[in-house]
């Protein structure tokens, strides 16, 4: 499903965004647009338990001025192995430093792989000159695609594998927000003129308010603390809490 706004602009270069509805794709989204883009943004219905999160893509896309936003869906249930995509619990509570301790079971298997991959090829049928993705490595180092090395690894292999890179028109993949702190991703994107309301980041989200407590929430709780900007997420519970024991 593809959703056209009346935003496209001949005389622009295009470019493709991924667009999960959170607040960093959000940021990035924005920085894409202020970079001189006509942004064609994509987004994923992939058997998430938290798929709230598309319609609040869909609300992003439009108000931050998307040329187009297209809805690709993939049944990543059928792999597994991820809370997110099968019936394993969410982690709550844990401590920041808990959660950069080792890959936690929100790990999607491949999805960055999988969803980069596609997004290669509508930045193909579009004619774009680069690939945004909103991934973060400084705050949460859990998830193994959201390093640096592999975002550029995928961009070398987007060169062999496509046609504009065999004619000399290699994708460039941009990564903006990869070394900043959650913080920082909160106040670029006050600057560009975010509307945080509008996102959404749970993954275990409770009659669509975020949950409040799955790791997701608290980072970026503690992100807007530390940015000093007011936080509108709805959440479902209000008191932030920490397991017994930890710091």
């Amino acid at each position: 499903m593809t959703t056209i706004h009346k935003n496209a602009a001949r005389d622009k270069p295009s470019c493709v965004v991924l667009l999960s509805g959170g607040l960093d794709s959000a940021v990035c989204l924005a920085r894409a647009v202020r970079d001189g883009f006509e942004a064609h943004a994509i987004s994923f219905d992939y058997g998430q338990r938290h798929k709230v999160e598309l319609a609040a893509a869909a609300r992003v896309a439009k108000t931050l001025h998307a040329a187009t936003h297209t809805i690709i869906g993939i049944d990543l249930r059928a792999i597994g192995g991820s809370a997110l995509t099968s019936d394993i619990d969410v982690p709550k509570d844990r401590d920041e430093r808990r959660m950069s301790a080792e890959i936690p079971v929100t790990y999607v298997p491949a999805r960055n792989l999988v969803f980069l991959s596609l997004a290669t090829g509508l930045a193909e049928v579009r004619g774009a000159a680069a690939l945004y993705i909103g991934v973060n490595a400084l705050d949460y180092s859990g998830y193994p695609d959201c390093r640096p090395e592999f975002i550029e690894s995928f961009a070398r292999t987007a060169a062999l594998a496509t046609k504009a890179g065999v004619q000399g028109k290699p994708l460039d993949v941009r990564a903006p927000l990869i070394a900043m702190s959650k913080a920082e991703i909160i106040r670029h994107g006050a600057d560009l003129g975010v509307d945080f309301s509008s996102t959404h980041s749970c993954y275990d989200p409770v009659d669509d308010l975020a949950c409040g407590r799955c790791d997701s929430c608290v980072l970026r709780r503690s992100g807007f603390h530390a940015a000093g900007v007011p936080d509108t997420t709805r959440y479902a519970d209000t008191s932030p809490k920490r397991e017994r024991g930890s710091q």
